[in-house]
């Protein structure tokens, strides 16, 4: 059977396992690939991992196009995806309408789950929050950093922590069992983020990859899309 390989950010890994039958369905193919920190992602492309697609920020297909790695044609925007707050199921929601708030929250919390904060969409700019509202060094030591969204979130998720949150890209909150999505970022630090597929040059099934990316946008599939924490 014929597999696109795939390298994609966390944030799609819940879309492409909901579409995954379908995709059998309609070509006969299977999924199979890497999800992670993007710039981590992108940086594994440019080393040379086979890939049919990647699944990427909109600013890093333009990069990873430009660098020729990526077919300019085949770029499909997939849809934005904000940066949101997380707890356990188990525990109530926080509530965070202002700065203060959002300070407030993180301070009161005694363990903060966040991806990749050099790779990471997410990550990077858990830190310029941190700077922003002026605790960066009063939570460092409380902060549980991993490699992507999804890994934190399952940490977030088994975290024995009193008050913990976690703080990534909501579509990977969703995809999480164990852990419910709090409420966004209050404005003067909110992040919503084009996600963005394309066929690679050196794709060995560049038919199949197309065809998934039309799957993956498709007006048929917006409602699975927002379910899985997309945006138009």
């Amino acid at each position: 059977m014929t597999t696109v390989t795939l390298l994609s950010g966390g944030a799609a890994q819940g879309l492409v396992r909901g579409l995954a039958e379908a995709f059998k369905a309609q070509t006969g193919a299977g999924i199979d690939g890497e999800f992670g920190a993007v710039g981590i992602m992108a940086d594994k492309l440019r080393a040379g991992t086979a890939a049919d697609l990647v699944i990427l920020t909109q600013a890093l297909l333009a990069k990873l196009a430009e660098e020729k790695l990526v077919v300019p044609s085949s770029i499909t925007d997939v849809g934005r995806v904000e940066t949101a707050l997380a707890v356990r199921s188990r525990d109530p929601k926080v509530t965070v309408k202002t700065e203060t708030d959002l300070r407030d929250v993180l301070r009161s919390a005694d363990a903060i789950y966040v991806p990749d904060t050099k790779a990471s969409t997410a990550g990077q700019h858990v830190t310029k929050v941190l700077d922003q509202l002026g605790i960066a060094y009063e939570v460092a030591s409380r902060l549980k950093i991993f490699p992507n969204g999804a890994t934190a979130m399952r940490e977030l998720a088994n975290s024995t922590a009193t008050r913990p949150i976690g703080c990534t890209q909501a579509t990977e909150i969703i995809a999480t069992d164990g852990i419910v999505l709090s409420g966004s970022l209050p404005p003067g630090c909110e992040l919503v983020t084009m996600y963005t597929a394309g066929v690679t040059v050196r794709a060995a099934h560049p038919k199949e990859a197309a065809a998934l990316i039309a799957l993956l946008t498709d007006a048929d599939h917006r409602e699975l899309r927002q379910s899985a924490g997309f945006a138009g």
